[in-house]
């Protein structure tokens, strides 16, 4: 699977960001299209409800299958994630008073659970038969009609 975000992502919401030196993030983009899978191997994918969907569901099909994912969901996921940890970072001086780039990743680190957290209450797209389309009924949120403590 790809990315979900590439250097002209991210360039959309920081146009002036290669201006500090680094010019490519491709390493960051895969690091950052790993960390939100892993999210969702904890947020989301323990809650789906395998009652409706016990069809697509064998005893050894229990693990999430990352290329049955809707990549273009989590683009702005992406390009918020990989700003916050892992380009702004590189960028700060990391001394004890906050510059731009500390208040930036700040931002951005909101900006990220915000979102993520929306694709999460819109329902994210997983193909679970496997057919190459997301139907509405392989559609799920996180909290599903659920009690979440």
């Amino acid at each position: 699977m790809s990315n979900y975000a590439t250097d002209s992502n991210v360039l959309e919401y920081e146009p002036r960001i290669k201006d500090y030196g680094v010019i490519d993030f491709t390493a960051d983009h895969t690091k950052t299209t790993a960390d939100i899978q892993r999210l969702l191997r904890v947020e989301w994918w323990p809650r789906v409800s395998r009652n409706n969907t016990s069809t697509y569901f064998s005893n050894t099909g229990l693990e999430m299958d990352n290329t049955k994912l809707a990549a273009a969901q989590f683009n702005r996921v992406a390009v918020y994630h990989v700003l916050a940890y892992y380009i702004l970072p590189k960028l700060t001086q990391h001394q004890g008073e906050d510059d731009r780039f500390f208040q930036m990743i700040a931002f951005y680190k909101n900006k990220f659970r915000e979102e993520f957290d929306l694709v999460l209450a819109d329902g994210v797209e997983y193909d679970f038969d496997g057919d190459g389309t997301v139907e509405s009924e392989e559609k799920q949120t996180a909290h599903y009609n659920r009690l979440v403590r």
